[in-house]
């Protein structure tokens, strides 16, 4: 990928990675909760603790304030809720009084136009912080942020600043503590007015209407700020309550007020000249920034709900891709394996193996001795195609001096010229493709032509095995071709819509070849290609299990990074060149459509979205439930290990291996997904890839076959 595409690539990870942080921010991952138990008194001001609900602390004069007899003032903390805030005001309406609402700054900002409405119809705001935290376990410069943030919150949607605050935890002045103490008293120096309760509703703990109104009822007929809740779960019991007890009060004779109002009703009662101003104008910058931070938290909170709809979709294909797994690949190994089951009459006839190869002098004499040596009655004739290697490949083949063994060198022209070359001078109808690392079984040949009884194959797809399992990537390549590739291919089979016949052991019929126009170099994945163009000409294109080859699988993550980049980049190319085929009529129309829905479900969208699963889980361990996320993610290798099982139990592999799959979460799979997005990102902006040569070291002889452990 050019580095511009990695830069664009940084740069949206970098904003994925804040928004998820503004959106942990404003959902309170950060704010502590209430813990800490009653510390003492005896340094909150005696007139605070016997005084009323509203302090004033600042410049070291404390003062505290109660409202006149019958007036009530009603206050509601932790909204805005877009349904009971609403509720809220419509009984507030229809009774034609006012109230006071301290809002939580995130969810100021998520809901801005209950905000506007709650000003427009002349409530009163208060700041209840942004987030909710307890502020008396928190430094003061998180305080300050606290209290600024949902003041630019207020600002952004309604316009205003208000000098009102009330603390999240908070009660009665008779219950503040010597470690709530500096909370008001850096309040107050910051110009708030800290306003407690004289009665709590209680409404929080659902105890029913007729309770509620008993707890907020102030005693005789002393005024009361009295404490509501219009968000934080179900509110109807408040709602209820609140339509019964303004008109009781109203009846006694009290009048309700803002608690601004009832402040300068105090103060005028008291004979002091001063009146204290509900709110004022905010700045255009105050508004302009207060904008930005709801934009800010809106858009974390729409990341996460889209977040949320893949992590679903990728649970969806992936439970429902296991389930067509077990199911249908299930029925094919089970088939497969019946008393009596068999292709056909023995297929006998002669067969011409081709062997594209460039620079393959690591395991050329391997590859080409496997060959040369197979059992298949028929004869087998081996075609070693030198695509111009400059490593003594083709004399290390004539060193060998095997009997039915050609040799034919020519300029370096890529593997499918080597390929169509061979295909020319193959006597035989029947053709084997090997790629020039891959060892062969004795058995496997003849093996791989039996389903050719049938005389509607026309392409054959062997089992690819790994032959060097000793290192940790090595053996993580092992666990996915058996999973990733074989078992896909039983199910594909089952739904004839097999979309790779792989280069290391694939078998055609010529005539199929032919009639599909050979192998061509317009995609870097030519064994994908041939087998969708043979698919769509209607050809059955199935997958001998019992057809083994051996491979060298790549030894390091930038090897194998190579490999897969070519391998996921050639089958989109693939799939893009056959496109047109989706609206075909007959045969070419039905493998199309098939295919390429599996495709793009299983091999491009859910490698491409499947990161969501990885990113929510680490999303899920800091900032959500830990013991939710651990479940989950279990669930989730738990049916990888299921699946994995019974993979190996269909291919007779040992079990043993599939210890190192739990690690296969934490780095292999990361690297496949960075493939897949590296792949896709060079398919839209264009970019042309060249053939990814990879460093071989040869594989030992050919390996014995493996039993199920």
């Amino acid at each position: 990928m050019p580095p511009p595409s990695w830069i664009v690539f940084g740069v949206l990870c970098a904003v994925l990675a804040a928004a998820l942080l503004v959106g942990a921010y404003a959902n309170a991952s950060f704010a502590p909760d209430r813990q800490h138990t009653h510390h003492g008194q005896r340094e909150v001001p005696s007139a605070v603790v016997s005084g009323g609900p509203i302090v004033s602390s600042t410049g070291g004069a404390t003062r505290s304030y109660r409202l006149p007899p019958r007036t009530v003032a009603l206050t509601f903390d932790d909204g805005p809720d877009p349904v009971w805030t609403r509720e809220v005001l419509r009984v507030l309406a229809a009774h034609q009084v006012p109230a006071t609402f301290f809002v939580v700054g995130s969810q100021v900002a998520r809901h801005p136009e209950l905000v506007r409405e709650l000003a427009a119809a002349g409530h009163e705001l208060g700041v209840h912080t942004f987030t909710h935290p307890d502020l008396a376990v928190l430094p003061d410069w998180r305080r300050r942020m606290e209290y600024a943030q949902t003041q630019l919150a207020i600002a952004g949607a309604a316009g205003i600043r208000t000098s009102l605050i009330r603390f999240p935890y908070s009660s009665y002045a008779n219950a503040i503590s010597d470690l709530d103490w500096p909370v008001f008293t850096q309040a107050g120096d910051l110009g708030y007015l800290s306003v407690l309760n004289d009665t709590d509703s209680r409404d929080w703990a659902l105890p029913g209407v007729d309770q509620i109104l008993t707890n907020v009822t102030p005693p005789g007929y002393s005024g009361a700020i009295t404490l509501w809740h219009d968000a934080g779960g179900d509110r109807a019991q408040t709602v209820a309550a609140l339509d019964r007890f303004i008109p009781l009060m109203t009846e006694r004779g009290y009048r309700f007020v803002t608690v601004t109002d009832g402040l300068n009703l105090a103060l005028a009662e008291a004979g002091i000249d001063h009146r204290v101003d509900a709110g004022q104008a905010a700045s255009a910058g105050e508004r302009w920034r207060g904008r930005m931070l709801t934009w800010g938290v809106q858009g974390a909170d729409r990341t996460l709900g889209w977040l949320g709809v893949i992590f679903l979709a990728v649970g969806a294909l992936t439970v429902g891709r296991t389930v067509l797994l077990l199911v249908l690949a299930g029925r094919h190994a089970r088939r497969r394996r019946a008393a009596g089951w068999s292709w056909g009459p023995p297929v006998t006839e002669p067969v011409s193996v081709i062997v594209p190869a460039y620079n393959e002098k690591e395991g050329i004499a391997a590859a080409v001795r496997s060959l040369a040596g197979g059992d298949h009655p028929g004869g087998i004739e081996v075609i070693v195609v030198d695509d111009g290697s400059t490593d003594g490949t083709a004399e290390i083949v004539e060193a060998l001096r095997l009997p039915n063994v050609r040799v034919v060198r020519t300029p370096n022209g890529g593997k499918p010229s080597a390929l169509n070359t061979g295909l020319a001078l193959a006597r035989h109808e029947l053709i084997v493709m090997v790629d020039g690392d891959t060892v062969f079984e004795r058995d496997s040949v003849r093996r791989l032509v039996q389903p050719f009884a049938d005389p509607q194959v026309g392409a054959v797809a062997g089992n690819v095995k790994v032959g060097n399992r000793d290192s940790l990537i090595a053996k993580w390549q092992h666990i996915e071709y058996v999973i990733g590739f074989n078992l896909d291919r039983r199910l594909y089979e089952t739904l004839r819509c097999m979309s790779t016949v792989p280069g290391a052991i694939g078998a055609f019929r010529r005539q199929a070849l032919q009639y599909a126009g050979g192998m061509t170099d317009d995609t870097l994945a030519e064994d994908t290609d041939i087998t969708m163009a043979l698919g769509r000409a209607g050809w059955k294109v199935v997958y001998e299990e019992t057809a083994r080859a051996w491979t060298e699988a790549p030894a390091t993550l930038g090897q194998l990074w190579k490999q897969r980049y070519r391998w996921s980049y050639g089958t989109m190319q693939a799939m893009w060149k056959h496109r047109r085929s989706l609206l075909d009529r007959g045969a070419s129309g039905r493998f199309t459509r098939r295919c390429l829905l599996f495709l793009s479900l299983f091999g491009v969208l859910l490698p491409l979205l499947a990161p969501v699963i990885d990113l929510l889980a680490l999303y899920g361990l800091f900032f959500l439930d830990r013991t939710a996320t651990v479940v989950a993610w279990l669930v989730m290798l738990a049916l990888q290990m299921l699946t994995a099982v019974v993979a190996f139990r269909f291919d007779r592999e040992k079990l043993s291996v599939l210890w190192v799959l739990p690690l296969q979460q934490f780095v292999y799979r990361q690297l496949m997904y960075l493939v897949m997005i590296q792949s896709v990102t060079t398919a839209l902006t264009g970019g042309r890839l060249g053939w990814q040569k990879l460093r071989r070291t040869g594989l030992t002889p050919t390996p014995t076959r493996s039993h199920s452990g």
